[in-house]
């Protein structure tokens, strides 16, 4: 009987694809099938001990009071995902396993999340945030060596600036040679990216040739004092990377004991890097020729190294956290728009992965528009009509930038905690989401308002994915509900507005005497956002 009733509505649904209009009583008879079964709703249970949640807790500085103890697993598992957002990039990676686990509506996922799920992606936050800390740390570090290099007295408010700032400053200041300064104008008219490496390496190259050039002119007059400078030059560069200022003591050392001194004044950090390596291998050499070599070029190649593999690792721990962003909006289904945004940035360069996972960008992702099964009409709130949502198929993407925000909604986690569910926030009023309203004559009504923070108004602006045959054939629309007593409201488009409706197809008025009359079933197509 299942079997046949299964058919039934399938071959329903197909004609209905075709014509854009059935027998309401026959789309009645099949629907009642799909309600039939969803009439049962999950019982919130708890499948973890308060251990397990009290080292979950930890993880996002959740306090375990024994309210939240005795929340069910999917409401701990939202607790967690508050607290994390809270947080902000710091707990990206837990943010985002903890809204693809409420997105499952298996048990054991949850359980999986909270026993091991929640610490694993903890791990990738504090790796990212280790490999972020010392990207930073090496950037302000990087500066200071510029001006340790040049001979620019250091000060905090030169290391505070920005990088084209900082640049800009190195370029004006009379200590900087003439290629110093080309370089640095020629590193601001370029991207970020070239700011970095004027810093990094740009700065000591440009400031060898000067010095290069200086000794040329001062060669013709004496070429013993011009040797001497080039190996005092040389000495500064490579103290400078250590971040330390030679003494003329220092200075004065052989090659051997004045590589012996850089490693001996090192920081600790230091040790461990290619760097402080190359300087050891040097040391441990009798050969004159490899300790004059380390202090010309070797310390300058094992720290170009250095940087290179501290953005590596950056690079590779964001686009870790990119991959499991993707796959948690792939999985929910309704993030179509963060889905590709998320392939095309790991398509691209470390730069756009970095860019991707910016909050404000992530946020801005997950706008999407929906439209109405069958004519395809947007559903767009109308300030004129308190809120109420219309259906609009006139709205295009050269429309008017009000109005295409009027039909963008930013799809977010449900409100009311419910896995497998999600709430629309308002683009052009945020703060504002979808919800049922009071009933009128063809059911609830749908419209935005704002979130008063209260279980009632979260419950009515929290809409849950329903699997239909309109989700399992190529259409690939996606039906929401709301539960409702002991069945469900769908949210359904009429002629022209949508309603929370208890049928799955809603009857539409009909046409000529003798014409039967038409439905319109409870299918949106999540597309791509109008105002994106």
């Amino acid at each position: 009987m299942r079997r046949i009733v299964t058919r039934g509505l399938v071959t329903a649904t197909a004609l209905t694809a075709v014509t854009g209009a059935i027998a309401p009583g026959a789309v009645a008879e099949s629907a009642r099938a799909v309600e039939a079964s969803d009439v049962v709703a999950r019982a919130a249970g708890i499948g973890t001990t308060d251990a397990q949640r009290v080292e979950a807790a930890a993880v996002v500085r959740l306090d375990p009071t024994s309210d939240v103890l005795l929340l069910s697993d999917y409401d701990f598992i939202h607790a967690l995902w508050q607290k994390a957002g809270d947080a902000g990039e710091k707990l990206d990676a837990v943010r985002t396993a903890a809204e693809q686990a409420m997105a499952s509506t298996s048990a054991e996922d949850h359980v999986q999340f909270i026993v091991s799920g929640v610490h694993e992606a903890y791990k990738l936050d504090q790796q990212r945030e280790r490999e972020k800390a010392e990207a930073e740390r090496a950037a302000r570090l990087a500066k200071s060596q510029v001006l340790l290099t040049i001979g620019i007295p250091s000060t905090p408010e030169l290391l505070a600036l920005s990088d084209d700032n900082f640049i800009r400053a190195v370029a004006k200041h009379e200590a900087s040679g003439p290629e110093v300064r080309a370089a640095a104008l020629q590193a601001l008219l370029g991207e970020p990216a070239d700011w970095r490496e004027f810093i990094v390496n740009g700065a000591r190259e440009a400031h060898k040739r000067d010095v290069a050039k200086e000794l040329e002119d001062l060669a013709e007059q004496d070429r013993k004092e011009a040797e001497r400078r080039k190996e005092l030059a040389a000495r500064k560069n490579a103290a400078a990377l250590f971040r330390i200022t030679p003494s003329e003591a220092m200075l004065a050392l052989s090659d051997d004991n004045f590589i012996r001194e850089l490693l001996r004044l090192a920081a600790a950090d230091l040790h461990g890097t290619e760097l402080y390596a190359e300087g050891q291998r040097a040391t441990l050499s009798s050969d004159p020729a490899v300790w004059k070599a380390y202090i010309h070029t070797g310390a300058d190649a094992a720290y170009k190294r250095d940087d290179e593999n501290r953005r590596k690792k950056l690079a590779e721990a964001n686009r870790k956290l990119a991959l499991q962003i993707q796959a948690a909006a792939q999985n929910g289904g309704v993030n179509p728009n963060l889905v590709a945004a998320a392939k095309k940035a790991l398509a691209g360069s470390d730069d756009d992965v970095a860019l991707f996972l910016k909050a404000d960008t992530q946020y801005r992702l997950k706008r999407q528009s929906l439209k109405a099964w069958g004519d395809l009409e947007y559903a767009r709130q109308s300030s004129g009509d308190r809120g109420k949502i219309l259906l609009n198929g006139s709205l295009k993407s050269t429309s008017a930038l009000a109005d295409r925000e009027d039909a963008t909604w930013v799809v977010v986690p449900s409100l009311a905690s419910q896995p497998g569910c999600y709430s629309f926030e308002s683009v052009r009023k945020p703060g504002h989401y979808i919800r049922s309203g009071k009933a009128e004559a063809n059911g609830l009504r749908v419209e935005i308002a704002a979130d008063d923070r209260s279980a009632a108004f979260r419950k009515s602006a929290t809409w849950c994915t329903r699997p239909t045959p309109l989700t399992s054939t190529t259409l690939g629309l996606v039906s929401f509900t709301q539960t409702a007593g002991s069945g469900v409201n769908w949210l359904a488009p009429t002629a022209k507005d949508v309603y929370a409706h208890h049928t799955f197809a809603f009857p539409l008025p009909g046409g000529e005497e003798g014409e039967p009359k038409k439905a319109r079933l409870a299918g949106w197509r999540v597309s791509a956002p109008l105002a994106p």
